[in-house]
C-alpha cells in the first residue's frame, strides 16, 4: 500500500486518522476532476453527450462493485436525501425497529413520520436482541447503520442474511455510509433491501454523491410519487414508464461528482478490493488490541469478534487537544475521540497514537 500512499497529500500533513468524517480527494482523482472541467470550459453544451455517459456507466460501475443489477441502482446526491424519498413511499403504519443513537438520518427520518417505532440498544448481543424484538413486536421494517457512525461497531452481516431468509416479508433497510468502501459486499447475497450510502467517506469520492441498491422484491413494497423530466431521461413518452430507481433520479445530477465516484470505484477496483478488505482488517485488529491495552474501549466492543476501522477512544478533550497538537486528524464524537483509519494509513501510525496517547494518559 505504500505506492498507493503517494497518492494522498494529506497523509503528509501528520496522521490521518479521520475518513468516517471525509475522505481525503487523491493525485489522479484531482487529475480527472481537472481535465473533465476543462472539457466543459473548452466544449460547453457540447459535453451534453459524454455527461450523459458518464452517468450511465457510473451506475454500471456501482452496480459491478457491489453485484447490484444495474437497472436497480439509483444515483443520489446524498442518503438523507434518498431516504427521505424512500419513506414517502412506505405505509405510514409500519412497525419499525431502529437502533438507539444511530446516524441521526436514519432516525429521524423515520421518527419525522408517523411510523410505530421501536428501538433496540447498541451491545455485545445487539444481533439477539434485534431477533427476538422482530419476532415478538411483528415488526415490518429494520433500518440501521451497517456500522454505527460514534464508534464503529458492526452489525453482523451474516446474521442480517439469516435473519432475512427467517423473515421473508421484512424489509432490511441499511445505511452504508461509514462501510461501503472499507470491504468486499455483495448486495445479492446480502439479504439486504435496500442500501444507501454517501460516498465522501470510505469511497473517496468527494462530496454530492451517492447512490441506493434496491433488491428485485423490495419496489413493489414502496409506493414512490417522485418524478422529473429526468427520471424519464428527457422523454415525454416514458412519463408513466419510469423505473423505481429513477425516481430517485428527478432532477439532473453532476457529471462531475459522479464521474468522481466512478473514477474512485474504478481506483479501488485496480488496488483490489480483496487486499483493501485484508488490510483494513489488519489495521481493525491491531487497533483494537492496542486501545484495549489502554483500557479506551467500551465493553461492547471488546466483546465482539469483529469490528470496522472506527473507534471511540475513552478520552477527554485535553487528550483530543494534545492529539491535534501531534497532528494526528480526528473528531470528537459522543463522549469520546473517534479515530478512523483506511488503507492509506499503516500500522506504525496506529503505534505512534499510542505513544502520543501514553503522553497523554
Amino acid at each position: 500500500m505504500d505506492k498507493v500512499r503517494k497518492e494522498f497529500p494529506v497523509t503528509r500533513k501528520g496522521i490521518y486518522a479521520n475518513t468516517a468524517v471525509y475522505g481525503p480527494l487523491y493525485d489522479s482523482l484531482i487529475d480527472w476532476r481537472q481535465e473533465h472541467d476543462l472539457d466543459f470550459l473548452l466544449h460547453g453544451s457540447g459535453m451534453r453527450e459524454k455527461s450523459l455517459q458518464i452517468l450511465s456507466d457510473t451506475r454500471k460501475t456501482v452496480g459491478q462493485f457491489f453485484n447490484c443489477k444495474r437497472e436497480n441502482v439509483a444515483l443520489i446526491n446524498n442518503f438523507s436525501t434518498g431516504l427521505n424519498v424512500l419513506l414517502e413511499g412506505l405505509h405510514p403504519k409500519k412497525k419499525i425497529l431502529l437502533l438507539e443513537n444511530d446516524y441521526p438520518s436514519v432516525n429521524w427520518s423515520f421518527e419525522n413520520r408517523d411510523f410505530d417505532i421501536s428501538y433496540v440498544k447498541t451491545s455485545a448481543t445487539v444481533e439477539e436482541k434485534i431477533e427476538k424484538a422482530i419476532g415478538a413486536q411483528h415488526i415490518d421494517v429494520l433500518a440501521l447503520s451497517v456500522v454505527q457512525w460514534l464508534d464503529g461497531f458492526l452489525i453482523d452481516l451474516a446474521f442480517i442474511k439469516k435473519l432475512k431468509t427467517t423473515y421473508p416479508n421484512l424489509i432490511i433497510i441499511a445505511d452504508g455510509t461509514q462501510f461501503c468502501g472499507t470491504r468486499q459486499f455483495n448486495f445479492a447475497d446480502s439479504g439486504i433491501d435496500v442500501l444507501g450510502a454517501s460516498a465522501y467517506k470510505w469511497l473517496l469520492a468527494g462530496y454530492g454523491n451517492g447512490f441506493m441498491l434496491f433488491s428485485d422484491s423490495v419496489k413493489e413494497l414502496f409506493s414512490l410519487s417522485t418524478i422529473g423530466f429526468n427520471a424519464a431521461n428527457g422523454d415525454f413518452g416514458k412519463k408513466d414508464a419510469i423505473r423505481f430507481a429513477k425516481q430517485f433520479e428527478p432532477g439532473h445530477l453532476s457529471c462531475l461528482n459522479f464521474g468522481s465516484l466512478k473514477f474512485s470505484m474504478e481506483f479501488m477496483q485496480r488496488i483490489g478490493m480483496d487486499k483493501i478488505s485484508q488490510y483494513n482488517q489488519l489495521l481493525s485488529e491491531k487497533a483494537k488490541q492496542q486501545f484495549n491495552s489502554l483500557g479506551l474501549l467500551e465493553d461492547r466492543i471488546v466483546e465482539r469478534k469483529a469490528h470496522s476501522t472506527i473507534f471511540n477512544i475513552k478520552v477527554d478533550t485535553r487528550v483530543f487537544n494534545h492529539l491535534l497538537e501531534n497532528n494526528v486528524s480526528c473528531a470528537q464524537r459522543g463522549d469520546g475521540v473517534r479515530l478512523s483509519f483506511h488503507f492509506y494509513n499503516t500500522e506504525n501510525e496506529i503505534d505512534a497514537i499510542v505513544k502520543i496517547l501514553k503522553t497523554a494518559l
